[in-house]
């Protein structure tokens, strides 16, 4: 005999608060865990088609790893310190790029940079602020040993946890299967394959998007010339996730350096745009379509509440899991608008659904 809903509903509820209270004070300890399990699952698909073409798990496992470690070692040469020199050079140069705006809205805009006015003071005042916090979270960055210390415990932990987990995933996933509860398996079951679809479609889909905008904005900026281009693209690919954020941003921010760069040669400005204008377009026309599908199954604004709301609470590790845990509900809350839809609850004693009349 199964156990009475009350009964399943405080044991879910007890593992549920758990898991909360481990990501409220072990959420910095679990990142790399977090991590390299996120990495694990993305990579999951790879090592199944490997076996599938003759290859053993651990073989395929250290390919795998192999071809990270390559990828992982060119990027540290080639791209992160450009990457880390245009992210401190635009930072020192924050303060004088907005002298050059206020200069630029004062001699083009007299009437709005009046001694007295509101705008003015608030430019002062953003000004001041960007000119006293820009040093310090410059030094922040690069001095912090702890900061350091955190890199390099990422740098170790994260591929070891990725290669055991990715070697055992097919285990793991089988052991927590058999644990389940008999008499709820099959949903269970068919809750786990939705929730994988949904976070397939975003994570492996929507993640290689971002990658292919990143890159494509990064190295279209640098070719044009224009200053801080691998920062931009770099900003604009990471969120691109969120429909027309990254580009709106991206684009902003590249305009916004541009007009100071390239004041005068509006050709320039108008290459600017047409990166970003051209990226929507093939990412709507090509990538989103073939990459990620038509139905995701996250709204972008509740993804952002989701990412907003974990990231509050739990810090980095938060933001991480906040597009798993968002998925998860989305599929439970159809899951039960359906079967609220099948109950006498919606359709009353009749136990017939109501004509509709809106046509």
């Amino acid at each position: 005999m199964g156990l009475p809903v009350e009964q399943q509903a405080k044991y879910w509820s007890i593992v549920t608060a758990v898991l909360f209270i481990i990501l409220w004070f072990l959420g910095d300890v679990i990142l790399p865990f977090v991590l390299g399990g996120a990495l694990a699952y993305c990579l999951d698909p790879i090592a199944d088609r490997l076996q599938k073409m003759g290859l053993s798990r651990i073989a395929s496992t250290i390919v795998i790893t192999l071809v990270a470690l390559v990828i992982f070692t060119v990027l540290i040469l080639l791209v992160v310190p450009t990457l880390i020199q245009q992210t401190s050079a635009l930072i020192r140069s924050a303060p004088e790029i907005f002298n050059n705006l206020q200069t630029f809205l004062a001699e083009r805009f007299p009437s709005i940079m009046v001694e007295d006015s509101t705008i003015r003071q608030q430019l002062l005042k953003i000004g001041e602020a960007i000119e006293s916090r820009g040093a310090e979270l410059l030094n922040t960055v690069v001095t912090s040993a702890a900061g350091l210390v955190n890199i390099l415990v990422l740098v170790v932990i994260v591929p070891v946890v990725t290669f055991y987990l990715l070697l055992d995933w097919d285990n793991m996933t089988a052991k927590i299967d058999d644990l389940l509860p008999r008499d709820h398996a099959p949903t269970v079951r068919h809750l786990a394959k939705e929730i994988d679809k949904t976070l397939a479609s975003f994570i492996r889909g929507q993640g290689t998007v971002c990658l292919i905008l990143g890159t494509y904005y990064a190295v279209a900026l640098m070719i044009i010339g224009l200053n801080f281009g691998l920062v931009v693209g770099f900003i604009a690919g990471l969120i691109s996730f969120i429909p027309y954020v990254g580009a709106v941003v991206g684009g902003g921010l590249a305009l916004g350096l541009g007009i100071f760069q390239f004041w005068g040669e509006w050709y320039m400005l108008a290459a600017v745009a047409a990166v970003f204008f051209s990226g929507q377009m093939v990412e709507g026309n090509i990538l989103t379509p073939n990459l990620v599908g038509s139905s995701v199954g996250l709204h972008p604004v509740w993804l952002i509440f989701a990412l907003s709301v974990f990231g509050s609470l739990f810090g980095f590790v938060g933001m991480l899991v906040a597009v798993p845990v968002a998925a998860m509900i989305g599929v439970i809350a159809r899951f039960a608008i359906s079967r609220y839809k099948d109950g006498r609850l919606y359709n009353g004693l009749s136990g017939q659904q109501e004509p509709n009349t809106d046509d």
